[in-house]
């Protein structure tokens, strides 16, 4: 059994802060962490690897550091990354990422199983998963929570919804996007990720031209969606004191709250 798992690399938002002139995102000196729902869709990764002895095979897109990502995700128990780094993937919106993923995907080869996590907490779109899966023609099953049983040609799993959750049988290869479960992602392996910082570390890093895209296709160029401009939201308290007699501020007081619809 060969699985995918598609992780990012993602500032610790807990610590990012906005250029007030320039609205982008304070990357300098924040830590870099690989996302949250990525780690749940890892663990369940190497869980099927240890029950029915799968290959698992970390993929991310991003600059040269992001390598430190696949590292970790093979001192958890991946097997081998490829990390896509080229000045041409970058300013991808969902789309253009999806595409250059897909196409990467379609490079590795043959494979039973793609996991994600559900979305990025940088971005929060939750599109990248479902539309891999839409450029592959595959199906997806999103929320899912835990894997009840794999055979050869089928998975079954528990979809999370808000009041219960779905038991639903898909056929393989398929793509799942994965949310937190019962298990917490492991701690890597000290021994494991000092032979992943190895030089002869089962780590490719392709560029454009190893995946047979063109720059028009991917990046900026390829994105069908523009950022025009990010801000953070200004928030201003305003007060008012109500003057005269305790029953004339309280009939005041009610028709404020009746004026603004708080009653």
């Amino acid at each position: 059994m060969n699985i995918i798992v598609l992780i990012k690399q993602v500032p610790n938002t807990s610590d990012v802060k906005l250029d007030p002139k320039t609205g982008n995102l304070i990357r300098e000196g924040v830590e870099a962490i690989i996302n949250p729902d990525d780690l749940h869709a890892l663990e369940t990764a190497i869980t099927l690897k240890e029950t029915y002895d799968a290959t698992v095979t970390v993929l991310t897109m991003g600059p040269p550091q992001a390598i430190d990502a696949l590292s970790e995700a093979m001192g958890m128990g991946a097997d081998q990354g490829v990390l896509l780094s080229d000045r041409a993937f970058a300013g991808a919106d969902t789309w253009a990422t999806s595409f250059t993923l897909g196409k990467a995907i379609q490079h590795i080869g043959e494979f039973d199983l793609i996991l994600a996590g559900r979305q990025a907490i940088d971005g929060d779109t939750a599109q990248v998963g479902p539309q891999v899966a839409d450029f592959l023609d595959l199906p997806q099953v999103t929320y899912v929570f835990d894997i009840e049983g794999v055979n050869a040609d089928q998975i079954v799993v528990k979809r999370r919804l808000e009041d219960g959750y779905e038991r639903i049988q898909c056929s393989l290869p398929a793509l799942l996007t994965v949310i937190a479960g019962a298990k917490k992602p492991r701690y890597p392996l000290v021994s494991k990720l000092l032979l992943a910082c190895r030089e002869r570390a089962p780590i490719k890093v392709w560029n454009a031209a190893d995946i047979g895209v063109t720059t028009a296709e991917i990046g900026l160029d390829g994105s069908l969606t523009h950022v025009i401009k990010t801000f953070a939201p200004k928030f201003e308290r305003q007060g008012e004191f109500l003057e005269g007699s305790t029953s004339e501020v309280v009939h005041n007081l009610i028709a404020r709250f009746k004026e603004n619809k708080l009653i």
